[in-house]
């Protein structure tokens, strides 16, 4: 066979860029595949807030947080629940996941010239006792830059591949199979698509053009995973989670859509734990969408109150930024797909942060000027914007008033006095800085974290006190976001089979992998480790495949 390269990577997001900045070190040659555009180099990463799960790091020390290799093992277990057979491999990577972000992971970025924000969020707060699901202390790491300043530290060490000519770009190119010879993966065979101009992220045309087969020792599959195909996210609702939902918006461009795995499956590749996946509950309708559907999540404090779309609290422990999935599973079980913020303007300018690096100019422009900004009063830029402008929200002087507009968005009639009777009692319970209100309690409690006090939360205080008002609701809907299964995968990213033998020549990396071994999360997420999972998932298959 002529080989047109040593591996064919299958995907330019970023464990794709990772795996292949690793084999450019490495003097091999590689033929880098997508089917979008060069404008998408860098996926769904390139969108990001850049979170990165850190253990023990010094953002942490500094801010007087005490975490080890232990305690994160312990909330990493606690959030995974591993129950399943098949959890055999992505157990292991998870100890090696939290191995990894305990140990180098932060100076090997670091030496490749990642920078990091010096605070550090709490996300995925739990609830649940110090053996169930939830982060014990704050972990997400924001890159300074956010997703883009991430991409970029890959993407440097690509584009100098190919001006030294060991990498070929192959944009516009999809993959329809997985050429098999002999038992081994030795290629890829798929259709070349009409070249477009569109912007990242928009919708792309499909008109074929003509086909191409590209051969290789190797392939190295780096798709992504389902969030952007809803035919295949209702096809993989997990019983567990109750009912498949009637909407959701969609958190991640069109081409995030999954048909990898089939094709990787086809040809012999192992998937396993498919009806694992992770979608938000807070998100809200993009004024300004660059793909379909598309919609925006809020990166909530704790001091909003939850309400259903009926207008009864949310129970504890599931308050804003707690857990995701739990509090998903509740919003399907009532019926309703929606769900209500209600809060203030106090609470706004300080607690409300929006994921995605087009929602953070400040920090992704690297502008210190702006960032200092948002100590200022109102809210950041983008947050205004949606509360100006977005369908979602509701901003009125007076609870009757408010509840008045809520009816005109929402599908169930509210009773302004019920909503009142919520808001006069949360008040009540504003006046001792202790009480019986377990979301009043964690909103003290996070205060304790000078991070939280001095940046994310705001101050204790009455919503009714017209010195905090406007009054603010906000109707959320389910956002789709992440697969949480996919190829399985040995600790140097080979693909198995099903009697899990290894499947020659066949790789898989990022979350077509489910970020490591086909599920390296079990149930659920402790946030920052998506990005991490590429990262790490892309490097070990790219040491693997330049022995």
């Amino acid at each position: 066979m002529t080989r047109d390269a040593d591996v064919v990577v299958v995907g330019a997001g970023l464990a794709g860029l990772v795996a292949t900045a690793e084999l450019v070190a490495a003097g091999k040659r590689v033929i880098l595949v997508d089917q979008e555009n060069e404008a998408n180099l860098g996926g769904q990463a390139f969108w990001s807030f850049g979170g990165l799960f850190l253990v023990d790091s010094p953002e942490q020390r500094r801010l007087g947080i005490k975490d080890s290799y232990d305690l994160a093992l312990q909330d990493w277990m606690g959030a995974a629940t591993f129950d399943r057979p098949e959890d055999h491999w992505p157990r292991q990577w998870a100890e090696a996941y939290v191995a990894f972000a305990a140990g180098e992971k932060r100076s090997w970025l670091r030496e490749r010239g990642w920078k990091v924000f010096p605070l550090v969020g709490w996300a995925e707060r739990g609830g649940y006792g110090a053996t169930g699901h939830g982060n014990s202390v704050p972990r997400f790491h924001l890159t300074w830059g956010t997703g883009p300043g991430l991409v970029e530290v890959f993407e440097r060490i690509v584009r100098e591949g190919v001006e030294r000519g060991s990498v070929t770009f192959a944009f516009r190119h999809r993959v329809d199979e997985v050429v098999v010879t002999d038992g081994a993966a030795t290629g890829v065979r798929g259709a070349v698509l009409e070249p477009t101009t569109v912007a990242r992220g928009v919708s792309s045309s499909r008109t074929v053009l003509g086909d191409f087969e590209f051969r290789a020792d190797a392939v190295l599959v780096t798709s992504g995973g389902i969030g952007g195909n809803w035919e295949l996210v209702k096809k993989n609702w997990p019983t567990r989670m109750g009912r498949v939902p009637r909407h959701m918006l969609s958190g991640v461009p069109a081409h995030v859509d999954g048909r990898m795995l089939e094709i990787t499956g086809r040809a012999g590749g192992h998937v396993i734990n498919e009806d694992r996946m992770w979608h938000y509950t807070e998100g809200i309708t993009n004024f300004d969408s660059v793909w379909p559907n598309h919609g925006i999540r809020i990166l909530p404090g704790p001091s909003s109150l939850w309400l259903d779309a009926t207008g009864t609290q949310l129970p504890a422990p599931l308050f804003p930024g707690f857990d995701t999935l739990g509090t998903l599973e509740h919003i399907v079980s009532t019926d309703h797909d929606y769900t209500w913020f209600v809060l203030d303007q106090k609470i706004i300018e300080k607690e409300f942060g929006l994921s995605g690096q087009e929602q953070n100019p400040d920090l992704t422009g690297r502008d210190v000027r702006k960032l200092l900004e948002r100590v200022r009063p109102g809210a950041p830029g983008p947050v205004e914007a949606f509360k100006t402008r977005g369908e979602d929200f509701v901003v009125a002087e007076s609870v009757a008033e408010l509840v008045a507009g809520m009816n005109k968005i929402g599908d169930v009639e509210l009773d302004p006095a019920a909503i009142e009777a919520l808001l006069v009692a949360r008040d009540r319970e504003m006046d001792n800085d202790f009480g019986k209100d377990l979301s009043v309690s964690a909103i003290h409690a996070a205060r304790k974290y000078r991070g939280d006090r001095v940046a994310r939360i705001a101050s204790p205080h009455k919503m009714l006190d017209p010195a905090n008002g406007p009054l603010i609701a906000v109707k959320l809907h389910l956002l789709t976001r992440k697969s949480l299964g996919g190829l399985e995968t040995n600790l140097d990213s080979q693909v198995l089979r099903a009697d899990g033998s290894v499947f020659p020549g066949l790789y898989a990396a990022g979350e077509v992998a489910g970020f490591g071994g086909g599920g390296v999360h079990g149930y659920r997420s402790l946030e920052g480790t998506f990005l991490g999972g590429c990262i790490f998932s892309g490097r070990a298959a790219g040491r693997a495949l330049s022995r």
